[in-house]
């Protein structure tokens, strides 16, 4: 049986909203994982929940080692 397709808009209930943010956290986490091992990658995920809590995932080194990486490449500055 074929799931349906998800409409994206705000979820209403605080519990559904909550347990769906657990969810595709982890699943955007673990799809961030599977990608930086099969394709030797360097990945940093940040997420803010909406109650301000901070999730964050570097793949290799440090956040603020990517971070610093990143702005080398922009040309933008560190804070």
């Amino acid at each position: 049986m074929a799931r349906g397709r998800v409409q994206m808009k705000r979820i209403e209930n605080p519990v559904h909203r909550q347990v769906t943010f657990c969810k595709r956290r982890a699943g955007l986490l673990k799809k961030a994982k599977e990608l930086s091992v099969l394709c030797d990658a360097e990945i940093g995920v940040v997420i803010f929940s909406a109650h301000g809590k901070l999730y964050e995932l570097a793949t290799k080194g440090t956040m603020q080692g990517l971070i610093e990486k990143y702005s080398k490449y922009t040309g933008g500055t560190q804070p």
